[in-house]
């Protein structure tokens, strides 16, 4: 069982044209509907609000088969996300979470939920960013056992960070407990702006001895491992938007590994590294075909 830590949202999705839609979204959200729809067991770990929002962000996990480690609705109201897009469908993020169910999980509330069986651990996004949420994955990540495997997606959001010292602080802590780090161009761009891209990643890689993937849009991704570095290549597809892209590589990545019963040991096999790097890339090229988050069935990948 794999599980992800984060927060769930719904995704006001803004047209070139202003004209808007919604769906209900969240990094971890996105991550998690992913892995359960690709067939291995997953749950969530996140504040899910008993308004009618959070209500229509429950049924569509249990639509999915997400499991939810926290059963309890809060009171607060669901968290709102504007996703404006532009002409090339890529996304840029506005973000109403004060006061909001996904900062309702304390590290009390996360450390009750969290399963300790788990065979891998998903963090990231907003669960790096803002308190109590930020304590709550510094304490999860704490607690985690010898044998679980940590991926780790910083996905940062510079435009909702006034003060950066929460987002570096669980970033840095849980960096030497990382297995995996998903980065993308837009992370390494803000964590490290005086670098090249490739050489930020491959800072990260050597700071943290982790498996560093720095996915780069339509671009190959680019793999860092311990004295291996290498790409995979990216189908050429037509995009209709890329919400939820980086999520379901993510995804798909965690349930190919989890399929195949490997543990944090076999990141040090090269080989399996690429292959669920390349499975991750056919998942999420399905998903840029599609309007919103809609991750694919295993039966969509043949």
């Amino acid at each position: 069982m794999i599980q992800v830590m984060g927060e769930a949202l719904i995704d006001i999705i803004v047209s070139p044209q202003g004209e808007i839609d919604s769906v209900v979204g969240g990094g971890p959200v996105n991550t998690a509907r992913t892995i359960a729809r690709l067939g291995s067991e997953v749950s969530f770990l996140g504040g899910i609000s008993q308004d009618a929002l959070g209500k229509r962000i429950r049924r569509l996990l249990d639509s999915d088969s997400v499991n939810c480690a926290i059963e309890q609705d809060c009171v607060a109201p669901t968290t709102l996300a504007i996703a404006s897009l532009d002409e090339s469908g890529a996304a840029s993020y506005q973000f109403l979470i004060h006061g909001t169910s996904s900062l309702s999980v304390s590290p009390e509330i996360a450390l009750t939920a969290v399963n300790p069986t788990a065979a891998a651990v998903h963090i990231g996004t907003l669960a790096l960013i803002f308190e109590p949420l930020s304590r709550a994955t510094r304490a999860v990540v704490a607690g985690m056992g010898e044998d679980q495997l940590l991926m780790m997606d910083p996905n940062a959001r510079p435009s909702v960070m006034d003060d950066p010292t929460e987002f570096w602080e669980t970033f840095n802590t849980s960096l030497d407990r990382a297995d995996v780090i998903k980065v993308s161009g837009e992370d390494l761009d803000y964590m490290f702006p005086s670098l090249a891209n490739v050489d930020a990643a491959k800072k990260i890689h050597e700071r943290s001895s982790a498996v560093v993937l720095f996915t780069d849009g339509s671009k190959s991704v680019h793999v860092f491992t311990e004295g291996v570095q290498f790409h995979c290549d990216v189908p050429n597809v037509e995009v209709v938007d890329t919400v939820g892209a980086g999520d379901s590589f993510s995804g798909g990545f965690l349930s190919y590994w989890d399929t195949r019963n490997w543990t944090r040991r076999d990141t040090q096999d090269v080989e399996k590294i690429r292959s669920a790097v390349q499975f991750g890339i056919a998942v999420a090229a399905i998903t840029c075909q599609r309007a919103g988050a809609t991750p694919p069935f295993a039966h969509e990948l043949g």
